[in-house]
């Protein structure tokens, strides 16, 4: 008798986010990274017009986030989750496949239906 793994159920929380969730989230955080670049942007034009104390410190971390922030937020918003885990693992050690359906029963497994044979 060949023994078979018992059988795992597919949990909705196991499913990967849609394809429309990721990409809304994605544009949520580049709108979000380049509202902080304006904010930047504006704050530097504020402190080089009010002469304001620590210039020489406010500036360059000014132009540093109307710089990088550009940047990093086409980076994130065109980054997608991983596909699958061990993607190159499973080239080289294919996962064995049972081709019996989840919840078949073979002969044996099966319950036997007892007739009461009483007159």
């Amino acid at each position: 008798m060949v023994k078979r793994q018992a059988y795992q159920p597919i949990l909705i929380t196991d499913a990967s986010r849609s394809q429309d969730d990721q990409l809304n989230s994605r544009q949520r955080r580049y709108v979000l990274m380049m509202g902080i670049r304006v904010v930047c942007i504006i704050a530097g034009a504020v402190l080089v017009g009010a002469n304001a104390p620590l210039l020489w410190l406010w500036l360059p971390l000014c132009g540093l986030g109307m710089v990088l922030i550009p940047w990093l937020a086409v980076l994130l918003a065109n980054d997608r989750p991983p596909k699958e885990q061990h993607r190159l693992a499973n080239r080289f050690h294919p996962r064995h496949q049972d081709d019996t359906p989840p919840m078949s029963l073979t002969a044996e497994e099966r319950p036997h239906k007892i007739i009461d044979a009483e007159p």
